[in-house]
């Protein structure tokens, strides 16, 4: 008798099939958009640490230097750091934007106001708009 129970048992029925489809369905619905936001998250904070990095390397660099670097390849250059980092919104460590010092004003006067280099501060290259509402060249 078991015999020919399981000879007649052939598989699934196609009612079976297509509800564990939908289960499955439903679970990736879930799942992909909380995968893409974590990756989104993700992104933003190695921006943040990037910035930070290359923000405190510049401020080192003025320290020691007496002037901001001309461009972002002098932190490497006067091994500051091993290399430029990536910015993780275009995939590249070239498309850092560089901000130059402010101005000096009027009447100030000593060491170092006519030269002061050419990079003070950096930003993102990327035009996308961060989770907060700022566009990352903003950040």
């Amino acid at each position: 008798m078991l015999r020919r129970l399981l000879k007649n048992r052939r598989g699934f029925t196609l009612i079976e099939l297509m509800i564990v489809v939908t289960i499955i369905g439903i679970l990736a619905s879930i799942a992909v958009p909380n995968y893409k936001w974590g990756l989104i998250r993700a992104r933003e904070a190695v921006l943040r640490e990037n910035l930070y990095n290359l923000r405190n390397t510049i401020d080192q660099f003025f320290a020691d230097q007496g002037k901001y670097p001309d461009a972002l390849q002098d932190i490497v250059d006067k091994k500051y750091m091993r290399e430029l980092p990536r910015d993780p919104f275009t995939g590249k460590n070239d498309s850092w934007v560089t901000v130059p010092p402010p101005e000096p004003t009027a009447g100030s006067s000593g060491p170092g106001t006519k030269d002061m280099g050419k990079v003070f501060d950096v930003h993102s290259g990327s035009d996308l708009v961060g989770n907060d509402g700022r566009p990352y060249n903003e950040w």
